[in-house]
């Protein structure tokens, strides 16, 4: 395994590559749990309500959900439905999502939900765009597992993309796949395709494993050597893949 105390170098890869790969399969649904329906709970309890008579600091991300929500769906109480996108997801992961498309397919939910989320997180970036200046920075694999806190406890596999300037500073960051790694499922073009858009110098991938478990495994290697080889075609360097658990983290033997 690489040393996780080392210091990142983004390498200078001029080439252009010719055609991406196709996209990738999602994978199936999600574990569910019993949550109690709005029409059975108190009235003061009911996210509209206690909006109303304690202000929306008082209210959980879930509820600030299902009030923008509004009503669930044929499968899901409104509440069940946000409770459940919320721990599918993390807070900070739903919050960068750009493309409703994709959030319906992956969530199970209606495209018009969907696209409500994407839309208020567009709202909330533009209402407070941070100084680009003050973006993190990312030199080693510490850095990376502090930045990813929202990813420890996720229940199910996230692959995040983490693209950098020439300066080592986060320019973007996104989900690129959710399930198992596979190979055969993560293409070359899911994971570069934002770095080309942002103009990334460097991408840094990182994935959770729910079981605690962070020893890489065969699959793990395998979509690091592919993804650095596409990197190489493109002229962006893929840097490290980082595994993340509860409260450990080791990067990917690309070399292997």
């Amino acid at each position: 395994m690489k040393n996780t105390t080392m210091h990142y170098a983004i390498a200078d890869l001029d080439v252009v590559l010719d055609e991406g790969i196709s996209t990738y399969a999602s994978m199936v649904g999600p574990e569910r749990r019993y949550i109690l329906k709005v029409r059975d709970m108190p009235a003061e309890e009911k996210p509209r309500e206690k909006m109303l008579t304690a202000g929306p600091a008082v209210l959980s991300v879930s509820e600030l959900l299902a009030i923008i929500f509004g009503t669930g769906s044929k499968k899901e109480d409104v509440l069940a439905m946000a409770s459940r996108i919320v721990k599918e997801y993390g807070e900070r992961i739903l919050s960068r999502q750009t493309n409703a498309a994709t959030l319906s397919q992956e969530l199970d939910i209606p495209l018009q939900k969907a696209m409500q989320v994407v839309a208020c997180a567009e709202l909330g970036k533009r209402f407070f765009t941070e100084n680009p200046s003050a973006s993190p920075i990312i030199r080693t694999p510490r850095e990376v597992f502090d930045y990813l806190k929202d990813m420890r406890d996720l229940p199910r596999e996230h692959m995040r993309g983490i693209y950098l300037n020439s300066h080592h500073k986060i320019i973007h960051d996104e989900v690129v796949f959710i399930g198992t790694v596979n190979s055969s499922l993560i293409h070359p073009r899911e994971v570069f395709k934002p770095a080309i858009e942002y103009s990334a110098a460097a991408v840094i991938l990182a994935h959770n494993h729910p079981s605690n478990d962070i020893t890489p495994s065969q699959a793990d290697i395998e979509v690091t050597k592919q993804l650095i080889a596409a990197g190489k075609l493109i002229g962006i360097h893929l840097i490290d893949h980082v595994i993340i658990s509860k409260d450990s983290f080791v990067s990917v033997p690309a070399e292997y």
